[in-house]
């Protein structure tokens, strides 16, 4: 007797939600080509095609479409069951400051997971600049700090990757060929947008300074209508935006590094931890 895997039918789900690979992936914290690979088990197992590519969106077939409601069902009574029998969860409030980049294009999906398992641990998230997350008068209302850094340290705590920096611009603009480059950006202290004007003045490039928005969602809506470019992430570029490659004439940006920290007197230590080993494996 085979068996359906209960992991490729949530990836099912997530694909047919989201319409892309690359979403669900981002949702379900798995790599596109693990995603992908669910999709084709899946496939190989049913004996059938469930998705159709329509222009650029990833549509169920009629297999699909048939599969989705019952597959939503085994999903629900296998979570409805793992509640019923799980241990005593984890109780308390984590207070998390982020820059509002991963708040938008990462971690809901980390914290939708997080609150699903632990449902009576309350979050309260603030999102700000990582200036300002670090400030002395800012960083003790935090029980923990997801922040970003211009330069690596060795020495510095909570330390989990480095992160390349790309050119951001609209796949149906190019902005990026004027010949003074308009910028997206957000306020000053912004580390992306400190990189972004240091590396033009460097290279010579002229630029001004076409739209300023305090978070990624702002600045994605004045690039998707063609008011000109950005500096993001390269983990953290929204799918509806694309990446400028390095021969369009723009300077190389080098990377950030992103730490984690937790505040040594944290009420909630056992909660507070717990969310840091889920954002921590989430973007490793």
């Amino acid at each position: 007797m085979k068996n359906l895997p209960i992991d490729a039918l949530r990836t099912f789900v997530a694909v047919c939600d989201a319409g892309s690979v690359t979403i669900a992936a981002d949702h379900i914290g798995l790599s596109q080509p693990a995603t992908s690979l669910q999709i084709k088990r899946l496939e190989e197992l049913l004996e059938t095609k469930l998705f159709l590519r329509i222009k650029k969106r990833l549509e169920p077939s009629e297999a699909g479409l048939k599969l989705y409601p019952k597959a939503r069902q085994m999903l629900t009574l296998g979570d409805e069951i793992l509640n019923e029998f799980r241990q005593p969860e984890l109780q308390g409030h984590v207070c998390l400051g982020l820059p509002s980049e991963f708040a938008t294009s990462l971690l809901p999906a980390i914290l939708g997971r997080f609150s699903n398992s632990y449902p009576n641990v309350a979050l309260e998230v603030v999102c700000d600049l990582s200036r300002n997350l670090l400030s002395a008068t800012q960083k003790k209302r935090f029980d923990l700090t997801l922040s970003l850094h211009n330069q690596s340290s060795e020495e510095r705590i909570g330390a989990i990757k480095s992160d390349q920096l790309v050119w951001v611009g609209s796949p149906n603009h190019r902005t990026e060929n004027q010949k003074e480059i308009p910028l997206v950006l957000a306020q000053d202290g912004c580390i992306y947008r400190q990189k972004a004007i240091k590396q033009l003045n460097d290279a010579n490039r002229p630029w001004r300074l076409a739209h300023t928005n305090p978070d990624l969602s702002g600045i994605q809506a004045a690039i998707e209508a063609g008011l000109g470019v950005t500096v993001l992430a390269r983990s953290t570029v929204p799918s509806s935006l694309v990446m400028i490659e390095s021969e369009e004439n723009l300077p190389p940006l080098g990377s950030i590094e992103i730490c984690v920290t937790t505040r040594s007197s944290s009420n909630n230590d056992a909660a507070t931890l717990r969310l840091s080993e889920y954002i921590r494996h989430s973007l490793l």
